[in-house]
């Protein structure tokens, strides 16, 4: 699997008909949140949007095909955001930086974030999509993790296996704390903004 891509969404390029995709997706989230991914059709997503259920199957599949959609835009964001501090940055700066940016993203779409992850065990698009995003984000931890001096490597003590610790830890404790309020976010972010720190070993 690459390492240095971010996820795609279907069609990545602008280009006639990327203001009817992007309200897809835009009614995509909004029934998330009011009617929930089970309830919600792709009759009640087309109708959202402004158009038949015809023209939607041009775009996308199915249901899930819609949600991976969306799912894929959210991530691309954070990480479009992300890896270049995470190569460019301080170790220290980006550590912050990238915090700051997860708080920013699970404030703005954290329902999207927490169905990818409740749907990825069942829906093996999804499934493929969050577990590449996690790849890309635990190869720019390690990345942080080598630049403040921890080793390189697989073996527990070193970059490559604190960096999956960390990503799933982060992960985790967002989804709850998104579930409660952006004050929630903020101590989420504090928090594994202090582990990580401690991991790279740049609390002193």
């Amino acid at each position: 699997m690459p390492g240095n891509q971010p996820p795609r969404s279907r069609r990545a390029t602008e280009r006639k008909g990327d203001i009817r995709e992007r309200a897809i997706l835009d009614t995509c989230e909004t029934l998330l949140e009011h009617k929930g991914y089970d309830a919600m059709t792709v009759g009640d997503i087309a109708q959202g949007a402004g158009i038949t259920r015809g023209a939607l199957y041009f775009y996308f599949g199915s249901k899930q095909e819609v949600v991976t959609a969306l799912v894929a835009r959210t991530v691309e964001h954070l990480w479009e955001r992300s890896r270049a501090t995470a190569q460019a940055d301080e170790p220290r700066q980006a550590i912050t930086a990238a915090m700051r940016r997860t708080v920013e993203l699970w404030d703005e779409h954290g329902l999207v974030m927490r169905t990818a992850i409740d749907l990825s065990l069942t829906v093996p698009e999804i499934g493929e999509l969050w577990n590449h995003t996690a790849d890309l984000f635990i190869a720019a931890i390690a990345t942080v993790l080598e630049r403040a001096g921890v080793e390189g490597g697989t073996e527990p003590e070193q970059a490559s296996a604190m960096a999956r610790a960390l990503c799933w830890m982060i992960e985790r404790t967002f989804y709850h704390a998104s579930q409660e309020s952006r004050e929630a976010l903020q101590e989420a972010s504090s928090t594994c903004r202090h582990i990580w720190l401690t991991a790279a070993g740049l609390t002193s």
